[in-house]
């Protein structure tokens, strides 16, 4: 099976493979009609012929419908805690600085437990990590799109625009995949991976030069041709970064996963879609600032 250039739907992928794939399929279904006439026979309740191994009775395997609620919900709760944070930080501006430290520190270090803790099917962490990033993206929505941008541009403009081409990219990206129009090969996805570590150097590189000469490190964040550049990369890459999510996420859909694998899924998807909102954002405040 291949791994997600998304280190949370990577766990997520390993977190539910067994030694010979998804069981319930194969050699492990071979002669389960058999067996179920035995347990018919000794009045022992059926078991599930195509249940994984180790998956207990009556539980259900994953659907298309438990990875749009469960992404849904994670969205929905994220939504609120920005429109929350946003109208805090409007009310009294002194409490971005501190909301945009908890939310991104907190948001992180909770993907981190999630990811090495092998925890990505668990609500609490998944739904505490939507509150916790929606204080983030509340706040940095409302600094861009006030502090940033030109005096003279609406604020809900920017930040629905934002909104707009987040979601208008990943529907987009998903009739690619749904068409083929791309395909998702084990060579593509290493290419988006080494992309992706591509960006993280450069992106920890600008600030540790940055210390060094007043701030504007490598010129990745300030507004110039250079930004411009990277923000459109960053772009690219978290687009694609889409496909090879859902691609793992048929995957588990197809192997028998079990339903809870819906919340791996929806964290991955939302870890990217919030990367993906903020450069898009970072993007427009370029072309709209003094």
């Amino acid at each position: 099976m291949r791994e997600s250039s998304n280190p949370v739907m990577r766990g997520v992928v390993r977190s539910n493979q067994g030694p010979g794939g998804y069981a319930g399929f194969g050699a492990g279904a071979a002669g389960a009609g058999q067996a179920a006439q035995w347990n018919q026979q000794a009045g022992q309740p059926q078991a599930d012929p195509y249940a994984r191994p180790g998956q207990p009775a009556g539980s259900r395997t994953l659907t298309i419908d438990d990875v749009v609620t469960k992404t849904a919900a994670t969205l929905g709760v994220l939504i609120l805690s920005a429109a929350l944070s946003y109208y805090f930080t409007s009310v009294n501006e002194s409490l971005a600085m501190p909301l945009m430290l908890v939310g991104a520190l907190g948001g992180l270090a909770l993907v981190l437990v999630a990811t090495f803790g092998r925890k990505q099917d668990n609500p609490a962490i998944v739904l505490s990590y939507a509150v916790l990033e929606g204080l983030f993206v509340g706040t940095i929505s409302y600094v861009f799109a006030n502090w940033v941008v030109a005096g003279d541009v609406s604020a809900g403009a920017l930040i629905g625009q934002a909104v707009l081409g987040t979601f208008g990219v990943f529907g987009g990206m998903l009739i690619v995949y749904k068409t083929g129009a791309i395909r998702v090969t084990p060579r593509f996805t290493r290419m988006i991976f080494a992309g992706l570590i591509g960006v993280l150097v450069l992106i920890l590189g600008n600030l540790i030069i940055g210390f060094f000469n007043g701030g504007s490190g490598l010129g990745l964040r300030d507004g110039g041709p250079i930004a411009i550049i990277f923000s459109l990369v960053c772009i690219a890459l978290a687009a694609f970064s889409f496909l090879i999510d859902f691609d793992a996420a048929d995957q588990l859909i197809r192997s028998g996963a079990p339903s809870k694998a819906a919340w791996g899924i929806a964290l991955g998807l939302t870890v990217t879609l919030v990367w993906l909102y903020v450069e898009i954002l970072r993007l427009l405040s370029y072309f709209n600032s003094d």
